[in-house]
Formats: C-alpha cells, structure tokens, sequence
C-alpha cells in the first residue's frame, strides 16, 4: 500500500472511530465558550470551538480536536508517529473527564489505536471502571470496532534506530558512519520527547470536558504510565470549579496529583494563574527531595506546564522553567500564549 492511499484509508478510520461514544449534539447555549490546549493544539482548539458552537458536547468536542494531532505523523509525542519505548513499540495512554455527569475514564499502555482519547471515552461511558491497561483495553477497543494501525511510522522508527545504535558502545548494536546519518537524528539524541497534548473545553452551557492524550516519554521502559491517564494528575475538573491538564514530566504529576491540586486551588477562590503556579510551587518543593529529581542548584531536573480554565470563562497557564506554550481559542480567536515561568533557566 502506497502512503497517499494509507493516509487516505486512515483518515477514513479516524472519522469513524471518531463517532464511537459520541453524544448526540443538543442547540447551543449562550454562553461565551473557551478552549485551551497545550503549545501543539492549535487546531485542536479550533476544531473544539467549532464543534461546541454546533451544541457538541464539551467532551466530544476535546476528543475530536486532540485527534488531529494523534493522527498527526509530525507530532513525535502523541499517537501516530509518536516516539516509542526502548523496544521500539509505541504504547499511547489518554484519559477523559466529562463535566456534566463527572465521569472518567482512561487507558493505558494501550498499543495499535490511534484514537486512545475515545476509547477512554468508552471507558467512561461502557464500563463500570474507570482505567484498562494494555492488552485488555486492546481487546475493549477492538470489541467497539476501533481499527488496529501500526503507528510506528519510517520515521519514528529511524529515530529509534539511530538511538538503540547509538546508547551503548560496548553492545552489540553498531551505529552508521557519521556521514551517512541524517542530521536531524543527532538532534534526537540530545533530548528526550516529553510532549503530550491536553485540552480543556468551556461549552456554550458553561459545562467543561478535558482530555489528555500521550505516547509518552520517549524510550520508556515497556509498561511505563506517566501523569497522562491518571485522574487527577494529568488532567481533572469539576464542573462547579474549572478544568486543568498538563504535559511534561508525569511522575511530577502523580506524586502531587497536581492537576486536581490546580482545580482546588480555584475551588478556594484562586483565579486560574494563581492556581497554576501554587500546584507548580508545589511540585518545586518537594520534587527536589529526591535526588534523582534535583539539580545541583537545588531546583528541578525537569519542566512541567499546566493549562486551566475556570467555570466563569477565565484562564491561564504556567510553566517551571521559561519556553513553554499554550493554545487558546477565545470564542472569536485562536492563538498562542507563552506560559508564565516559575523559574527563569
């Protein structure tokens, strides 16, 4: 199969996973909506807003934006394309929280979707749990009818190569000469792929829904969960209080809960920045406990960002060290917006 005819038959197979568990759209509301993303959700907040202006639930419409970037092959830190584990297989973990009836749901390790944020969906809606893992929530989504894809994309797979040949000099795996590697693969080795996207959606009702969709830190021991399905630490809400999400470090995530940390800091009153950088001083304190997780100077070996919206429409997100983004979609507009900083580098 020739890849214009296999980005074709996926795109077909996105648009249909895409109406597994999806509600019917109801008129819309009055109400100013909002969408905030990370840095790498543009178009899914544009997507999101579009949808909510046409009464689609506020979940429904989280899960259709994020799932341009899952389809996305460009995007190294969510579903196709993503970066694998240190075997070479992509593992994807999402999770979902819907406002209205505050419902979760969540999977995890989950291997060959392409859309994990619906299948947390069905999770949430299908079942009487809340989080399936690995092989068992593949069997769930297959028994839904979500096709299996091989997201490990010629890409992806030449950055593995390049790292598994290249981590070890006294093992068996023999790099290339220099000169026939290409240059963006030297790039790859100075860093690990920490992305992620959330996004957090206010309707035209004022009701929330949020998503988190992942494959994860690059090169991860097989198996390995981060932050990302995890309720209450890559993402939570409450449809009283706000919505938040994060990306970056997740272990962070889930030693402090942080997210619900960022929502019960608006539920005592706090605006959404100042809810934001109390749940990052937080993870400041005490991450720089463990010496695995210290620099020298006593700060943090890593950067986490949050994004947040209140109940009322405001929002605002941060960061621990300067560079990250966020994306916005106004009701009129969409843009990005540099988070505020914790720390300066």
């Amino acid at each position: 199969m020739n890849r214009r005819l296999f980005m074709g038959t996926t795109a077909a197979a996105s648009l249909g996973t895409l109406a597994i568990g999806a509600s019917e759209p109801r008129p819309a509301g009055d109400r100013r909506p909002v969408a905030v993303s990370s840095g790498n959700g543009l178009r899914a907040v544009e997507k999101a807003i579009e949808l909510v202006k046409k009464g689609v639930d506020p979940l429904d419409a989280a899960i259709e934006g994020v799932a341009i970037v899952e389809a996305d092959p460009k995007d190294d830190s969510v579903g196709y394309g993503g970066l694998p584990n240190e075997d070479g297989v992509v593992e994807l973990d999402a999770a979902v929280m819907h406002g209205p009836t505050h419902g979760g749901g969540s999977v995890a390790s989950i291997r060959n979707i392409m859309h994990p944020a619906a299948v947390a969906r069905l999770v949430m809606k299908r079942t009487r749990h809340c989080l399936l893992v690995g092989e068992g929530a593949l069997r769930f989504a297959r028994a839904h009818g979500f096709p299996e894809v091989d997201l490990l994309t010629e890409e992806s797979r030449r950055v593995w190569l390049h790292w598994k040949e290249t981590r070890d000099p006294n093992d068996d795996w023999v790099p290339p000469p220099d000169a026939e590697v290409a240059a963006y693969l030297h790039d790859y080795m100075k860093r690990r792929v920490t992305g992620t996207i959330h996004c957090s959606v206010l309707d035209t009702h004022g009701d929330l829904g949020c998503t988190t969709t992942t494959s994860g830190l690059s090169w991860k021991i097989p198996g390995r969960v981060g932050d990302s399905p995890i309720l209450g630490a890559g993402l939570y809400l409450d449809n009283a209080v706000g919505s938040a999400g994060s990306t970056g470090i997740g272990e962070a995530n889930l030693l402090n809960l942080s997210s619900y940390l960022v929502v019960e800091n608006m539920r005592r009153g706090l605006g959404p920045k100042d809810a934001v950088m109390e749940a990052l001083k937080r993870i400041a304190e005490t991450s720089v406990r463990d010496p695995k997780r210290r620099r020298p100077d006593g700060k943090t070996t890593f950067n986490v960002s949050f994004y947040a919206v209140s109940k009322d429409g405001a929002f605002a997100g941060g960061c621990i060290y300067p560079g990250g983004k966020m994306a916005v979609h106004d009701g009129d507009s969409a843009r990005i917006v540099q988070l505020d900083p914790l720390y300066e580098k």
